[in-house]
């Protein structure tokens, strides 16, 4: 153990050795957060911070002084009123190798200028030795006046009065978030009705309403999607909508899921054996926990892998956390697997009479932690199941016949005649009895005492009920006696009882 947390310690000192790549203060790393901290610049109005995105080294001082701002104005409109999503840009220092691009540049945007295609691009420029920031390439911005072209007013927005059209929230027309706010609630209750339909033509297959409430959520989230393409917000606005759309639609994948995993435990549950409670109680719920916490988690994991984020990390982050928890939590976690083992190896079930260590009782409660057993004196006793599962376990109540075994010592003056009435009587009273297994030889005479000549008795009784065992053998052995009596003779009794001396009240 202190091996493997001084390995760990090790990695995390090695790791913050690790020289980490020079910071742009402009936040131009990479081309995601070189276009977002550009879009925050313009939508400030900083534009003379704004052109520093820009790579305007084929221009005169006066030149960037002059048409800089307007060229970063140009651009923001081209960014927020095309359909630019900023969350396909990459989040590498290096950009996107898979582009098919050459390494040092980057895909912007594509804008159609009627039959022509203008294509925007960022470059990967090296201010100096070992520092290189992200920035649209020069060609690109001597594009950008011609592509600013292609926004127009849309035909929509001349209809309407212009305070809707000038008046901006968020740099976006405030007519477009009205219309926003109106779709929500209508496409919400359209994509109720829509779900509703689809699970009753689907019942056959889908039988528990509770699908209904994901269902909805999933066709919402797209259908909100859809319209915003017809008023869609400003960039940065627009990343963050769309962001939380599709949180929306992946926790609605993850809420129907979790759905499946209840109706399939509920049906697991409820075809178990009534006296497996430890599953019932302790497995099932914490299974379909751990279940439903793992479709959460990996659908929160898919959305920020798909922003972008590098989800190894967190995964790093969590096995680094949860080893560090195994650590302080040995004693918990060997109790746990013990209880699976108990639960899963089903040794004793709740309900049933068993033999522990050199101690019996009855299975009261097989928790995830301990199992609790009541003894013979009505105390409850509590064994973590650490301890518990390494026991060896002997199920009383798992027998289904108990052994009958009896010797009776006979007197030795019995006569031959008497012991053979006896045996045989014994036999007929065992094979009479309805209840009584008996082997070849039940009733046997097994030898001559120092006081007595011996007859053992061994059969089963075909029951795994102990109280109905008791009534038997209680009634074999009543009529056992009586079968000694018939017989003319009596139980022996031993030598130094038989002949103690008699002791005066004086002595």
């Amino acid at each position: 153990m202190p091996v493997i947390l001084a390995i760990v310690l090790l990695t995390l000192s090695l790791q913050a050795q690790t020289p980490a790549p020079a910071k742009d203060p402009l936040g131009r790393n990479d081309p995601q957060d070189s276009v977002f901290q550009f879009l925050e610049a313009c939508h400030a109005h900083n534009y003379s911070k704004a052109l520093r995105f820009l790579d305007l080294r084929n221009m005169s001082p006066a030149e960037r002084t002059k048409d800089g701002p307007e060229l970063a104005r140009q651009l923001e409109d081209l960014l927020d009123d095309t359909p630019f999503d900023i969350g396909t840009l990459s989040r590498d220092p290096e950009g996107d190798q898979s582009d098919g691009l050459p390494p040092n540049l980057e895909h912007l945007l594509t804008v159609h200028i009627g039959k022509d295609a203008v294509e925007l691009q960022l470059r990967r420029v090296e201010l100096k030795p070992g520092f290189s920031v992200w920035l649209v390439s020069s060609e690109s911005v001597q594009m950008i006046p011609n592509a600013h072209k292609a926004v127009t007013e849309n035909p929509f927005e001349a209809k309407l009065p212009q305070r809707l059209v000038t008046f901006e929230i968020l740099d976006t027309p405030v007519w477009r978030w009205i219309a926003l706010i109106i779709a929500a609630p209508v496409l919400w209750l359209l994509s109720g009705f829509l779900a509703a339909g689809i699970l009753a033509v689907a019942r056959p297959l889908l039988e528990a309403p509770a699908f209904r409430r994901p269902l909805q959520a999933c066709l919402f989230s797209s259908a909100l999607l859809a319209f915003m393409r017809l008023a869609p917000p400003a960039s940065l606005p627009r990343l963050f909508v769309e962001r939380a759309l599709g949180l929306i639609f992946f926790l609605g994948v993850a809420w129907a899921g979790a759905v499946t995993v209840d109706l399939l435990m509920e049906r697991w549950r409820s075809s178990l054996d009534p006296r497996a409670q430890a599953v019932r109680y302790s497995v099932l719920p914490l299974g379909r926990q751990v279940l439903k916490l793992s479709i959460y988690l990996i659908a929160i994991l898919s959305v920020f892998s798909a922003w972008g984020y590098n989800i190894s990390t967190i995964l790093a982050g969590l096995g680094v956390g949860g080893l560090a928890v195994a650590l302080a939590a040995q004693k918990t976690i060997e109790n746990l697997f013990g209880g699976l083992s108990v639960i899963g190896d089903r040794p004793v079930l709740v309900g049933d009479a068993c033999r522990f260590g050199d101690r019996t009782g009855e299975v009261m409660h097989i928790g995830l932690r301990s199992t609790r057993i009541r003894t013979p004196d009505r105390t409850i006793i509590s064994i973590p199941n650490g301890q518990f599962s390494s026991m060896a376990l002997e199920n009383i109540s798992g027998r289904d016949k108990i052994l009958f075994q009896t010797k009776l010592n006979l007197r030795r003056d019995t006569t031959s005649e008497q012991l053979s009435q006896v045996v045989s009587s014994i036999h007929e009273i065992l094979k009479g009895h309805g209840k009584i297994e008996a082997g070849p030889i039940p009733v046997r005479f097994v030898g001559v005492g120092p006081y007595s000549l011996d007859v053992e008795v061994v059969v089963y009784v075909t029951t795994s009920n102990y109280d109905e065992f008791l009534a038997i053998q209680q009634e074999l052995l009543m009529k056992m006696l009586q079968a000694v009596e018939k017989a003319g003779t009596s139980l022996a009794v031993p030598l130094q009882e038989a002949f103690a001396p008699q002791r005066g009240p004086n002595a």
